[in-house]
């Protein structure tokens, strides 16, 4: 099944919201973790997104190119294809564009869109999430409002941001920030629905004490009634109708209550980065480490080509990111829920 169209992609969110379950969101920076990522999806005969971030489209595109939006569309593009071979519907996403990167990153990535559609296929992402939490909610909407207008010309769906998710990631730092940011209010939510209702569909990432990368037990304190009150203020002024779809961020070493807890208050898609870096990462180690002698030329021997050969502890590679994210369709509910076939 090649990329979710459109249509697919808002079935597959219709489908987990009403059915109170979330898809696992994986960053990807490379064919083997795109194959990864895959293999995991269809052997939980699950749905799920795919995303990019500036950092890993920067990654992907070459240590001599370095360019974010460069490395996008080629890992966009090899998805669109290897995705041809498996049998659940995949949404392509990106991840974190703060507003210095727009004009950098997402802006080039709409225009790859604008152009695949003119030729009559699909938009190369499904959706985009533009980060406005570094700025003032009233700037970060007006520029949201912005970019969904684009967004939902193209058939794209936009995600934003109020409140910041604490910790580091691609090096946008925000741990020295002051705990009350990590903490959307009810009336930002109120503010988000009726700024960007209006133009077309978006997803929220609301935060709720959410932390970037990997902690001890205990030491994140999420408050996932954030979302239950935010929720409510949305729809006792405007209807059951405009329950928002929200977005997880940080969900790498949340505890199953927490992750459980926010199905039910709208949560429709996590993020999922740093368990699945570990467990991509944690074979090749357990490799070089088992096979020193043969993955290094030790003492003038020529070691073993079968041992260093990058193919022999990749594989391994991309089966411990896929173990990894099939918890992850098991934690959120979407394992065995498919939707492709029916839309």
């Amino acid at each position: 099944m090649p990329i979710a169209t459109p249509a697919q992609y808002r079935a597959m969110l219709d489908a987990a919201q009403k059915g109170g379950y979330a898809y696992p969101a994986i960053n990807v920076t490379s064919i083997t973790t795109i194959n990864g990522a895959l293999r995991a999806f269809a052997e939980s005969k699950s749905d799920g997104i795919i995303q990019v971030s500036t950092g890993g489209g920067k990654f992907a595109s070459g240590t001599s190119v370095g360019n974010e939006a460069f490395g996008a569309i080629v890992l966009a593009e090899a998805a669109h294809r290897l995705a041809e071979k498996y049998d659940v519907l995949i949404a392509l996403h990106t991840d974190h564009c703060h507003p210095a990167a727009v004009d950098t990153f997402l802006k080039p990535l709409l225009q790859a869109s604008r152009e695949r559609i003119a030729e009559g296929k699909g938009p190369l992402f499904q959706s985009h999430m533009f980060d406005g939490s570094v700025v003032s909610l009233e700037e970060n909407l007006a520029i949201s409002k912005v970019l969904l207008k684009e967004c939902a010309e193209l058939d794209i769906i936009l995600e934003v941001e109020a409140g910041c998710v604490g910790g580091e990631e691609d090096g946008h730092d925000t741990s020295g920030l002051p705990a009350e940011k990590l903490y959307t209010t009810p009336e930002d939510m109120v503010d988000v629905y009726e700024a960007l209702s209006p133009i077309g569909r978006f997803l929220f990432a609301a935060t709720f004490g959410n932390v970037h990368g990997a902690y001890k037990p205990g030491a994140v304190k999420l408050k996932p009634t954030i979302l239950r009150d935010g929720q409510k203020a949305v729809t006792d002024k405007h209807g059951a109708a405009a329950e928002m779809d929200l977005v997880f961020h940080g969900g790498s070493g949340s505890d199953l209550e927490d992750i459980r807890e926010t199905l039910g208050y709208g949560v429709v898609k996590m993020n999922i980065d740093t368990d699945t870096q570990y467990a991509f990462t944690r074979p090749i180690v357990t490799h070089i480490c088992q096979n020193i002698e043969g993955v290094l030329k030790i003492d003038g021997e020529v070691g073993d080509k079968k041992l260093y050969d990058p193919r022999s502890y990749l594989k391994k590679a991309e089966i411990g990111l896929a173990n990894r994210l099939k918890v992850a369709c098991d934690d959120l509910l979407s394992t065995g829920k498919t939707i492709y076939g029916t839309v």
